[in-house]
């Protein structure tokens, strides 16, 4: 052993944490200094940065060579190529048995030290002497005694032991291991880890939906932990009361059980005895009933796992909501069990199956008979819970379509009508949380929740019993029901109630005021309704609802305000289509959304079908509302616009002088569709090539949005970024730059990183940059932006080829 301390970084793949753990602990024992990431790493930092960092500071890095880590799309990978790329000292420790084709080739000629098959003192000492080199005994070797002192007891509760030094503990009651157990990798280290938190008995509730793999991921926990404990227990705990035979028939395997005594008399005396024994674990599985489970929950050094799909379990046991799968889970889970789907194909019946495990599991059953992939799309949604009854999958007692019945079932036989009239209704909307502020709102006009609508507490009360049934996820302001068992409970719902239920929906919908669509600040608002909307069994039953056009409307123009041209592209052609039949085509809200239409063709480069929109919007305006209606003043505003993206400066600069005169003469001077006029009118003026003009009029409009919109309104800094441009083209390149690095960070803050107005104001910074001679800085920002709208708006697009054209004239800068 050295008298010199090092840094170690553990590099192991998820599935061996046990033995990462181990291994961490032995070289802290030996003084070293150990980085372990779930010993280190706190949810949120960033775990490349921290992964690069360590590795450059270890002086040293303990690979834990195993099948998993060497499976593909882990970080392993990046960990040990860095580290051998940095020529940094990799230490190759095996822990479990290995082919050589197991081994990456660039690897294998690395000798490497095997921990496998040792026992604890063998597996310590070839650990420290793969660290530190061999090193020859000094004197006599005294044999290891393997009993430990009455006082180490409570230390050896907390130190890891080899994960190979026992088998399956000797008190067991585990069924087998599931062999297509996949992924929950970070959910696995986190119930590891609040296992491992304090000195005394540690409950940890693992609790989620039916389905979700809950009692998956203990037997998981329990077989991959199985080493590091010495009684084992898994107790059916559907049953409160029958938990006293459950832990007799514990009792009688230690030998600690009294013929003579009661099943309660011999649970006790279990409870006793753990209180004074180390590395215990219980699992009470599918536990329902909080308040009758907490007097039976043992103390003592030791841990006990509760599945269930109450949520309840506050002042009991620390809490895991178990989620769906991520969808990279998703992915591989099914691709490995059905061989010739491709990615593309497993994400669309992913995503169909809300990455919900039971049902993916049921789903790659059933395609392994023999149904094709895109038959089982087809009738996942016109005979849903026919379908989600077919099930071969031997870890799940029952089927999807049974799990969510019976769960429906009991919220019905305890008497909890709210409850149920508010899962049916949310099962009608979309898939997305739903705020419970819509229905404390829209209450007074739900007609199918039976209490008292005034009953301040009927949400609370309803709430409560989806959640202790796994039938809601209920978050501080909203409710989700998934997908499929919405679809579910859709179809085993009567016509009649259907029709009732569709009513509320609407009630609901209409109710809902997020603000203004242009307002940053209502997005996520109107992201939320957005995604209810256009959900399709909600959008088939709304769109020819004449009460929710307006609301359809700003929906639209939420979506265009936030850089969403594809989305606002096809629900107004969805709405133009349905509304011009039923309204005709000079109705108003038709002509709204026609505008829209027109808005969301230029947003995406179309300009020709735009500006045919948009001049026919137009002219039915007049005709309908007059010229100097501000409906009518907005298309010729549009209109004027589309002329100029089509290059046609001095027509564009007719249209936008005279709405603009209009505007002022109805609207005044300081309306933000005068200074829209007047912004407009200044931007054709610069592509005529009058800049001194356009200049003026651009100072004014900025100086009036920012007195009345404020400095970071969207419109405020669009005319920042256009007087920017002209100061650019004015040969004024140090003031537009100063401008224009202010409005990019400004647009980033209130819009994100790729809202198409923020990727204008880089590409104007990058021109500016160019401008200046600043060729290399110009380049950076010009890539990154037009691989941006490369992604965002496509290959074709004209900024993305304005993008293309500016890099291409930075690129000749450069030589």
């Amino acid at each position: 052993m050295t008298d010199t301390a090092q840094r170690f970084f553990v590099s192991y793949a998820g599935p061996d944490r046990v033995w990462a753990e181990w291994v961490g602990w032995q070289l802290k024992q030996a003084g070293h200094q150990v980085e372990l990431d779930r010993w280190d790493w706190r949810t949120g930092d960033d775990f490349v940065q921290k992964m690069n960092v360590a590795l450059t500071r270890a002086d040293g890095v303990v690979a834990l060579f195993s099948k998993s880590y060497f499976a593909a799309g882990r970080w392993t990978q990046e960990e040990w190529s860095s580290t051998v790329a940095m020529r940094g000292r990799l230490i190759p420790v095996t822990i479990e048995p290995l082919a050589e084709d197991d081994i990456p080739a660039l690897l294998a000629g690395r000798l490497r030290t095997d921990l496998h098959g040792l026992d604890e003192t063998a597996a310590t000492a070839t650990l420290v002497e793969a660290v530190h080199g061999p090193v020859p005994p000094d004197g006599p070797v005294a044999f290891p005694s393997a009993a430990l002192a009455e006082s180490d007891a409570e230390s050896d509760s907390q130190r890891p032991r080899l994960p190979s030094s026992v088998g399956l503990p000797k008190v067991w009651n585990v069924r087998r291991r599931n062999p297509d157990f996949f992924g929950r990798d970070s959910e696995m280290v986190q119930l590891r880890a609040g296992l491992l938190h304090g000195r005394q008995a540690v409950v940890q509730a693992l609790h989620g939906m039916g389905g979700i793999g809950k009692t998956q991921l203990a037997l998981e926990y329990a077989h991959r932990f199985a080493s590091q404990y010495d009684l084992v227990w898994w107790v059916d705990a559907e049953q409160a009361d029958q938990l006293p035979v459950r832990y007799t028939e514990l009792a009688d395997r230690l030998g600690i059980a009294k013929s003579d005594a009661g099943t309660e008399a011999n649970a006790r005396a279990l409870l006793q005895h753990l209180r004074t024994q180390c590395n215990w674990l219980l699992i009470l599985d599918n536990a329902e009933q909080p308040d009758q489970i907490e007097p039976w929950l043992p103390e003592g050094p030791g841990h006990v796992l509760i599945t269930s799909r109450d949520p309840d379990w506050h002042g009991i046991a620390h809490q895991s909501d178990l989620d769906v799968f991520t969808r990279a889970d998703s992915l591989a889970y099914f691709q490995a069990r059905t061989p010739g789907v491709t990615t593309d194909q497993a994400d669309l019946l992913a995503q169909d199956l809300g990455d919900l495990p039971l049902a993916l599991a049921q789903a790659a059953g059933v395609l392994r008979s023999g149904m094709t992939l895109d038959r089982y799309r087809q009738l996942l949604t016109t005979n849903t819970a026919r379908l989600l009854q077919e099930s071969d999958v031997r870890d799940y007692p029952a089927p999807l379509a049974a799990t969510v019945n019976i769960a429906v079932s009991r919220l019905v036989d305890d008497g909890h009508p709210d409850a149920t009239a508010l899962l049916r209704l949310g099962s009608f909307l979309g898939p997305e949380p739903i705020p419970t502020a819509w229905l404390e709102i829209a209450r007074p006009r739900l007609a199918t929740i039976p209490s008292d609508p005034d009953d301040p507490m009927w949400l609370r009360n309803a709430l409560q019993p989806l959640s202790r049934f796994g039938l809601a996820r209920i978050d501080v302001n909203a409710f989700q029901i998934h997908r499929l068992t919405q679809a579910i409970l859709r179809t085993q719902t009567s016509p009649a109630l259907v029709a009732a239920i569709r009513g509320d929906v609407n009630a609901v919908l209409a109710a809902v005021e997020p603000g203004d669509p242009q307002s940053p600040t209502a997005w996520p608002s109107w992201a939320s309704l957005t995604a209810h909307f256009t959900t399709p069994h909600v959008s088939t039953a709304v769109i020819d609802r004449p009460e929710l056009r307006p609301t359809l409307l700003k929906i639209i123009y939420f979506l265009l305000c936030s850089g969403q041209p594809r989305a606002a592209h096809a629900l107004s052609t969805a709405l133009h289509q349905t509304w011009s039949i039923d309204v005709g085509l000079d109705h108003p809200d038709v002509l709204t959304c026609a505008q829209h239409l027109g808005h969301a063709s230029a947003s995406l480069g179309d300009y020709a079908e735009a500006h045919s929109l948009i001049e026919n919007t137009f002219a039915r305006r007049r005709h309908v509302l007059g010229e100097d209606h501000p409906d009518t003043l907005q298309s010729a505003n549009n209109l004027a616009n589309t002329l100029g993206d089509l290059g046609k400066y001095a027509e564009a600069r007719q249209m936008q002088e005279d709405a603009l005169a209009r505007r002022r003469r109805v609207l005044g001077e300081d309306h933000p569709d005068t200074l829209q006029s007047a912004g407009n009118l200044a931007n054709t003026l610069s592509g005529l090539g009058k800049y001194a003009e356009a200049r003026q009029m651009q100072e004014d409009v900025l100086a009036r949005r920012r007195r009345v919109l404020g400095e970071d309104h969207p419109d405020t800094l669009t005319s920042t970024g256009n007087l920017a441009s002209i100061l650019s083209s004015l040969g004024q390149h140090a003031e537009a730059r100063q401008m224009q690095e202010d409005t990019l960070a400004r647009h980033r803050r209130v819009l994100g990183e790729d809202h198409p107005d923020t990727l204008t104001s880089t590409g104007n910074l990058a021109s500016t940059l160019s401008g200046l001679g600043r060729h290399a800085e110009a380049r950076q920002i010009q890539e990154d932006t037009l691989a941006r709208r490369r992604r965002i708006l496509g290959e074709d697009h004209p900024d993305t080829l304005s993008s293309a054209n500016g890099l291409a004239s930075i690129l000749g800068g450069l030589g």
